[in-house]
């Protein structure tokens, strides 16, 4: 029982980690998109980025402390933060919908995820 509160203890601690990431590198990004030149084609190539980026620094500070199944709880980490970004999403916009961009996102979370456990285990 202590490794599975431990387990969901890294989980939480990686996707809050991934959401405040993702919170900051948007504001940043959005301040770039208003006071520069930068195309409003680049939003969706760049969110997919921010994704990544926040999954993977979420989920190998997350699993840091912990010795094994790092993939799996990458990929815990990874899975989590999307499904909570599109309950939010969801909630947030009514009109919200599954779209070729939500796969990608979804396919890079849980690829990054993978790829921040396995980081946060061998650190």
């Amino acid at each position: 029982m202590e490794g599975l509160n431990s387990s969901v203890k890294n989980i939480s601690k990686g996707v809050g980690i991934a959401l405040i990431a993702t919170v900051i590198l948007l504001l940043i990004f959005s301040l770039l998109l208003t006071y520069t030149n930068l195309s409003e084609n680049t939003i969706s190539p760049v969110i997919i980025v921010i994704t990544a980026i926040s999954v993977l620094l979420g989920s190998s500070i997350g699993n840091r402390k912990i010795k094994k199944n790092g993939i799996l709880n990458g990929a815990f980490v990874g899975g989590c933060y999307i499904i909570l970004l599109y309950l939010i999403s969801s909630i947030l916009n009514w009109r919200f919908s599954l779209n070729l961009q939500s796969v990608i996102m979804m396919i890079s979370g849980m690829i990054f995820g993978v790829l921040g456990g396995i980081i946060g285990v061998n650190i």
